[in-house]
């Protein structure tokens, strides 16, 4: 690979036999060196089964952001973080349970271990197969059953320890109490979807048939679970899963509007078919604004429900 010095010398030769004004030789000069750079440094990809996928949130900088997770092969965790998702084109909108394949390095601005980006906002996303659920979500457990937590004091002193840090998890409650959902803020905030709809029409002045990219709309209720681990410690966590988002918009519409019907509906699903008939597990996951700050730093991000394994029963004579 060159070198930056001989990738300067190289451009400054270039610049010097095009008899290029000296205003623009630093700004040529730069642009040789990274445009240069790029093709001669291939970055390896980074293969992630995605299981997470968070419900949209605003971002000033890239005005919607979707936090994703999953596993590497060798079952290790991983954060992609930022990623504008829906503004991805649709043959890069990876789903749950798929295998991609991205350039990521490490996320610098963020402190927790897990934490990676894009190379770049172009970075191509490689779409691969999809992992099923045939035989009881068998290939699903291999890779996401092999480092459960019981205990979820211990795995937030994890969290809090230096040289630790983590930061994704996947628990296994010991009893799910309740499912819930309280009133929230009904709309974005106002200042900064007013930025943010400023810059696209900024950046979409020369082209007008191009359309505004709609942001999604603001979920009115925070759902969350009520439940206990080993250490015995009833907690409330909110989930902010997309599946659940999703969930509840199709359930608004089948209620005819009726909000309470389709949180009712959501909990039947979340609550009574998930604890009832499956093998419930939450992922979680922290915020980096409170990662070191909050005295459970963890929310949910996901749900992982195989279903109950059967148990052999035989009758006996006795």
């Amino acid at each position: 690979m060159q070198n930056i010095k001989e990738l300067l010398l190289l451009a400054l030769k270039k610049i010097q036999r095009n008899a290029i004004v000296p205003e623009l030789q630093i700004s040529l000069c730069l642009y040789l060196i990274i445009s240069t750079h790029l093709k001669t440094y291939k970055m390896a990809l980074t293969k992630v089964l995605i299981t997470v996928k968070t419900y949209p949130a605003l971002s000033e900088k890239y005005e919607e952001l979707v936090c994703t997770a999953g596993f590497r092969e060798d079952g290790t965790w991983i954060r992609i973080y930022p990623v504008p998702f829906r503004k991805l084109d649709y043959v890069n909108q990876y789903k749950k349970w798929q295998w991609i394949e991205i350039d990521l390095v490490k996320n610098t601005s963020d402190f927790r271990p897990e934490s990676y980006r894009p190379y770049s906002e172009d970075s191509a996303i490689t779409i691969l197969d999809t992992m099923g659920t045939e035989n009881g979500w068998d290939k699903r457990k291999k890779i996401t059953l092999n480092n459960i937590h019981y205990d979820l004091s211990k795995l937030i002193e994890k969290a809090k320890t230096d040289g630790d840090g983590t930061s994704l998890a996947i628990i296994k409650p010991k009893e799910v109490r309740n499912f819930i959902w309280e009133p929230c803020e009904r709309e974005w905030n106002a200042a900064k979807l007013a930025k943010i709809e400023a810059n696209q029409r900024q950046l979409n002045l020369f082209e007008e048939t191009k359309k505004l990219f709609t942001v999604a709309k603001k979920l009115p209720y925070k759902f969350s679970y009520t439940f206990i681990t080993e250490d015995n410690i009833e907690r409330t966590l909110m989930i902010e899963d997309w599946e659940l988002g999703q969930l509840y918009w199709n359930c608004l519409k089948s209620s005819n509007g009726d909000e309470e019907l389709a949180c009712k509906k959501v909990k039947e699903q979340y609550f009574d078919n998930f604890v009832e008939n499956k093998n419930l597990h939450f992922f979680l996951g922290t915020t980096r604004q409170f990662h070191k700050i909050a005295p459970n730093p963890f929310i949910i991000i996901g749900a992982f429900y195989p279903p109950k394994e059967k148990v052999n029963q035989q009758l006996s004579l006795f």
